[in-house]
């Protein structure tokens, strides 16, 4: 999936059900998202300033919530460069394989759930940003 683009990438605007006692928003395998959540991580407590990310996903799809608070998600798939403010619980971000990340500018309190598509495989990872580009480019021949 090298050959993504961060166009491929999208808002993903799930149901948000009201309640008397507060709002519940559900997220089923293959409906809301289009993959099976084979893992779910959280990130909080990220201090001031501190950017996390700063990767990519060979074959690993991802759905990238602001639960609480808000933050940025920056993408990057080797020729475009584009960036999501995610700040509501009822939104997500899909983000491909083949793209690279990186997530900053996290609001004091923020919390940001992460569906994957696959369990943690650190094979999967792209952490060199030089490595990435060569990467994307071998697969552009």
């Amino acid at each position: 999936m090298s050959k993504s683009s961060v166009y491929d990438c999208t808002i993903i605007t799930l149901d948000k059900n009201h309640r008397e006692k507060g709002n519940l928003t559900v997220v089923q395998n293959s409906c809301e998202v289009p993959f099976d959540v084979k893992r779910c991580y959280y990130l909080y407590d990220v201090p001031g300033g501190e950017t996390r990310g700063g990767h990519a996903h060979k074959a690993l799809y991802q759905l990238i919530v602001a639960a609480s608070g808000s933050f940025d998600v920056r993408l990057d798939d080797g020729l475009t460069k584009r960036t999501f403010t995610l700040n509501r619980p009822y939104q997500g971000l899909l983000v491909v394989p083949g793209i690279w990340r990186d997530l900053d500018n996290f609001s004091s309190g923020s919390v940001c759930l992460v569906l994957a598509s696959e369990r943690y495989d650190a094979k999967d990872y792209i952490r060199d940003y030089d490595e990435y580009i060569q990467w994307k480019k071998e697969d552009l021949k």
